[in-house]
């Protein structure tokens, strides 16, 4: 059986506390809730940690986030070994967040990178201090640089990063939209979120991200590997 989680952290991703009831636990002892905070594992960024914290002061760490049977039911990932909560208990929940700011401010940066860089996305990784891009690339790769200049030029634009909702049908009729070859959108249930940066970037994602680029700060090239004869991954970190 499937169960339903209200995801908190499309609507606010700065919101990191909330208040939630068990819906389950699966037979991992993964907890199950009626909404959650907790950002879950997909599109390249890592699932939140955190803490559920019971009536009685009592805290379980959360090691990471994931989700379940469906896209709607998300699991909360207790340490091996670790007491969940019973079915129908209240519990507070707690974000981690200098690691889910760090996954919101490298999140953007790569958006804005993938507007530096205009050719098609084969993979990506983000993490809470580092992150990377995957681009297909058939030719010479701009200067690091270069591509740093026009990135860190963005970024201090203080660009607006806001979110709006498609059909699945919208989204299809516009293909331009979407930059992965790898990562699908987050299709399924009848829409899709988009994330807008100004007027510089706009494309399908469910993952946070800051609210303006100024908020993001410096970022280095880290490195640009070749991953293949047209691959080349460029990696960005937080200065």
């Amino acid at each position: 059986m499937a169960f339903e989680t209200a995801l908190l952290f499309r609507d606010d991703a700065y919101e990191t506390r909330a208040e939630a009831t068990v819906l389950a636990v699966n037979e991992r002892g993964g907890v199950i809730l009626d909404r959650t905070v907790f950002y879950p594992t997909g599109g390249g960024q890592p699932g939140d940690r955190g803490e559920l914290i019971r009536a009685d002061g009592s805290i379980l760490p959360v090691a990471t986030t994931v989700y379940g049977e469906t896209k709607s039911e998300v699991v909360h990932v207790l340490p091996e070994g670790a007491v969940p909560p019973e079915v129908g208990e209240r519990v507070s929940l707690a974000v981690d967040w200098p690691s889910r700011q760090g996954h919101m401010r490298i999140h953007t940066g790569l958006h804005l990178l993938s507007v530096v860089l205009p050719f098609p996305v084969t993979g990506g990784r983000i993490g809470p201090e580092e992150g990377h891009l995957d681009f297909d690339i058939d030719g010479t790769v701009p200067a690091k640089e270069e591509i740093e200049e026009k990135l860190n030029a963005l970024v201090s634009g203080d660009h607006p990063v806001t979110t709006e909702w498609i059909t699945d049908e919208e989204l299809l009729a516009n293909p331009g939209l979407v930059k992965t070859m790898s990562v699908k959108p987050p299709m399924g249930s009848g829409r899709v979120r988009l994330v807008r940066i100004g007027s510089v970037d706009l494309q399908p994602c469910g993952g946070t991200h800051v609210a303006s680029t100024a908020e993001i700060g410096p970022l280095a090239i880290a490195k640009i590997e070749n991953k293949g004869r047209q691959n080349r991954r460029v990696r960005i970190r937080l200065v």
